[in-house]
């Protein structure tokens, strides 16, 4: 395997992982924000509020989303695989 696939697959995989941590990522920060308004709002102190309503939305995300997520990891991994023997003959 020559030096620049190795930056290119190294390179594809990191960009993979942006996309795929990006959705339950921005679903988290956007819903913490919004309990954090309503706890300023209403002065309740709970710090396990934030904490439980992000694990949920985090979890319905990967639930919704999983199909597509897991689609992009076969993808990579059978582009992988398919050009392993070209790399390695």
């Amino acid at each position: 395997m020559f030096q620049s696939e190795i930056y290119q697959l190294s390179y594809q995989a990191l960009l993979l992982i942006l996309v795929l941590s990006g959705p339950p990522i921005f679903i988290s920060m956007i819903l913490g924000l919004i309990v954090a308004i309503f706890q300023a709002a209403t002065q309740i102190q709970e710090q396990t509020l934030s904490f439980t309503v992000k694990l949920i939305a985090v979890m319905f995300t990967l639930m919704f989303m999983g199909g597509m997520l897991s689609a992009q990891i076969s993808q990579f991994t059978f582009t992988i695989l398919q050009n392993f023997p070209k790399w390695n003959g």
